[in-house]
């Protein structure tokens, strides 16, 4: 009878060693999913964040490269009076916008030559 006790008792011991083995490894087994799974949050937001600058830089690229607004065109009275349109030419000849030959081959288009 004594025999018996003993080996119940060391089946039990057994069981009991092996349940308590078996609930550590699955917590084990549980934090460790829990923190893959907080690595791949975290990995998604750093794409999402990573995927937002990417969009501003490419929209900061092309402000930057978007071709200068073209100046507005001259007033009809002036294109109508030659002479005006002749001083304007002259203006930005003198400022350095336009070259003499260009300035000649625009004097010479408004007065018909």
């Amino acid at each position: 009878m004594m025999r018996r006790r003993m080996r119940r008792r060391a089946v039990v011991g057994v069981v009991a060693a092996t349940a308590a083995t078996a609930h550590v490894t699955n917590k084990r087994a549980n934090e460790r999913h829990d923190q893959e799974m907080a690595d791949a949050d975290q990995q998604a937001q750093v794409e999402d964040l990573q995927a937002q600058v990417d969009d501003l830089q490419s929209q900061q690229v092309q402000q930057a490269v978007a071709p200068a607004p073209q100046p507005a065109a001259a007033p009809a009275a002036a294109a109508n009076d030659p002479i005006a349109e002749i001083k304007r030419l002259g203006d930005l000849n003198a400022a350095g916008l336009l070259t003499d030959e260009e300035f000649a081959a625009a004097k010479a288009k408004i007065l018909g030559i």
